[in-house]
């Protein structure tokens, strides 16, 4: 089958196109055969040497996709040959609250991921995906989307009439909006790009900061928002947090996703904040099977539609993985086979 192979891990030109044999049917697992995969940060960054240890450089990479059975092992029940499906990548992460062994079987990571014809996944893992939902719908709520509604949902007990910020326009910030609307929250998008602001606006977004004409963004949105996000969205990581300290209301809860914007570069000078306003600070990492099955019927009964900036070919997936890395994007990428 065709497949791509992460390589040394020194770059996206590691990225290698191979033919290798496909898997082969477990007990428990099932062969499914891959219609779209999603590309996400993190695969970037795993391609780069930058995402933990350096793994394998046979690993097929790519945490995200949708496809439909091709075989199913032995005992495997409630599957059959062209069921539509997708899967969270902590495979064995069924439900419950976050642990910390869920790392050790991370699709795209541990064990292989979705970037080539076929992939092999526990059916423990797996959901059904309804009809009503086309495959850009739902090819990125595996990853992001899962992310995003654990941030909101899970974690920030999210209810009507409560104020959220989101921070950028990449997959797991658009989600977000669109979660948090679909709950009845107001929602402030933040970016460098004016145009993209004006998109954000667009697909619903009720207010807009420029972080790059407003360095002290924070504060702008504690006041756009009178008096702060009831739930920050924090996709950049330590360079942000300080900023995101000053956007969060009393007793507002922060969800730290990614580090897009790098280290931070100073000491979080507002740190009395997080006391004075009794805030909770979260890290997010995606989510379990349980959180993804609510996200799927949440997005059928809503009809959520995903930003989709690109999709390319499977042969052109180095140039998809250079256009991500780029940044210039809004929403997802997607690489179809």
């Amino acid at each position: 089958m065709k497949a791509y192979h992460i390589g040394a891990q020194a770059g996206i030109s590691s990225l290698t196109a191979v033919e290798v044999p496909e898997p082969k049917v477990t007990p428990g697992n099932v062969i499914v055969r891959v219609k779209m995969v999603c590309l996400n940060h993190r695969d970037v960054r795993i391609i780069c040497g930058e995402y933990g240890p350096k793994r394998p450089a046979d690993r097929i990479p790519n945490s995200e996709g949708v496809g439909c059975v091709e075989e199913v092992g032995s005992d495997v029940t409630g599957f059959v040959k062209g069921d539509r499906v997708i899967a969270p990548h902590f495979v064995s992460w069924s439900r419950g609250p976050f642990f910390q062994a869920v790392f050790a079987r991370d699709v795209g990571v541990t064990e292989d991921g979705w970037l080539a014809e076929f992939v092999s996944i526990p059916a423990s893992a797996l959901v059904k995906v309804p009809d009503s939902l086309s495959d850009q719908q739902v090819v990125p709520l595996s990853a992001a989307g899962l992310t995003a509604w654990n941030a909101l949902v899970e974690i920030g007990k999210i209810k009507a009439g409560d104020k959220v910020v989101t921070l950028g326009t990449g997959g797991v910030s658009i989600a977000a909006m669109q979660i948090a609307k679909m709950h009845g929250a107001k929602v402030c998008v933040t970016s460098s790009s004016d145009e993209k602001l004006d998109a954000a606006k667009r697909l619903g977004a009720d207010v807009t900061v420029n972080y790059r004409e407003t360095p002290e963004w924070g504060a702008a949105v504690f006041d756009a928002l009178n008096g702060g996000a009831d739930i920050v969205v924090d996709t950049a990581g330590q360079a942000t947090l300080a900023q995101s300290i000053n956007a969060a209301a009393p007793l507002g809860r922060i969800a730290i996703i990614g580090a897009l914007a790098g280290a931070a570069t100073t000491g979080l000078a507002n740190y009395g904040s997080i006391i004075g306003k009794n805030l909770g600070l979260y890290g997010v990492a995606a989510g379990s099977r349980e959180m993804l099955c609510a996200l799927v019927n949440a997005a059928a009964e809503n009809q959520i539609e995903p930003v989709i900036d690109r999709v390319f070919p499977f042969e052109q997936t180095p140039e998809a993985y250079s256009y991500l890395e780029a940044g210039g994007h809004m929403g997802k990428v997607l690489v179809e086979l």
